[in-house]
């Protein structure tokens, strides 16, 4: 390489050129990483909403096919058999702009274990009286199947000291300490509501919404880009310093107290003082 561009094959430069050749690549690379996971709760919050509209849902089918809950069977619906057992109130349930309590009844199937089913949704104070008994003998239903939900997380509020026969969430870790049944780590929301009452909504499962997670997602994926633009940017302003304080300096018009002390710069000004003849 000849000329004003020599600077280039200096230690200083070879280090330069190895960084802007490695980052690019990785903030890029990190940058596509962090949209396809944007891209990834889009999906995932539009196959959700789709679910919980009752005219896009699939045919019910056996409880048994559809566990373990997860995104893709979250919000399918599920028939199964059995025979209803205790009956539990979930209080604080907010519908339709309205504070209520769900009625939760315990489905108890044929294989031994029993299945939480909210039944429906009721206005005011929990009430055991004003609870609708579950019917008797061999019953099938079909619901919407929901995943146990976290207390804390998905509007679950963190509720404690409730008196006998509630319960704050609807989980099997939280049901297991009330009842003494084996339980199905998930429940249904009955499509109807029974005996009156206002069926209960399904709802998106965790982490597949348009929450904070997923524009954070989305805003670095724009950071990691600008920070590849920004290298870019900044070795070719380096680069073009480099040049142009070369060429001055190769036109005398750098003084030497205003050099800069690249490898460049001393060599025109070793070639100077070599040009000079000998006093």
């Amino acid at each position: 390489m000849e000329g004003v561009y020599r600077f280039l094959l200096t230690p200083r430069w070879w280090g330069i050129n190895v960084f802007v050749l490695l980052a690019i690549p990785f903030c890029v690379f990190m940058g596509s990483w962090q949209l396809s996971r944007f891209e990834d709760r889009m999906a995932d919050h539009r196959a959700a909403t789709e679910k919980v509209d009752p005219a896009d849902r699939a045919p019910a089918r056996p409880l048994d096919e559809l566990l373990p809950v997860d995104k893709e069977t979250s919000g399918e619906l599920a028939t199964v058999s059995g025979r209803y057992g205790e009956q539990l109130l979930v209080p604080n349930r907010t519908l339709d702009d309205r504070t209520g309590f769900y009625v939760l009844t315990l489905l108890r199937t044929d294989g031994g274990k029993s299945l939480p089913v909210v039944r429906g949704w009721l206005p005011g104070t929990a009430d055991a009286d004003r609870a609708p008994a579950a019917p008797t003998g061999e019953v099938t239903v079909t619901g919407v199947l929901q995943a146990s939900e976290t207390p804390g997380s998905n509007g679950v509020a963190v509720q404690g000291g409730l008196p006998a026969g509630q319960t704050g969430a609807i989980s099997a870790a939280t049901l297991v300490n009330l009842v003494p049944d084996d339980l199905y780590d998930a429940w249904i929301t009955l499509d109807k509501g029974d005996s009156g009452m206002k069926a209960v909504p399904a709802t998106a499962p965790q982490d597949t919404g348009l929450d904070l997670k997923a524009f954070q997602n989305l805003g670095y994926t724009g950071e990691w880009f600008v920070f590849a633009g920004f290298v870019v940017f900044m070795w070719f302003r380096l680069f073009r310093r480099e040049v142009e304080f070369i060429r001055d300096a190769e036109l005398g018009l750098v003084p030497d107290e205003d050099g800069d002390g690249s490898a460049e710069g001393r060599a025109t000004e070793d070639r100077s003082r070599e040009a000079e003849p000998a006093q």
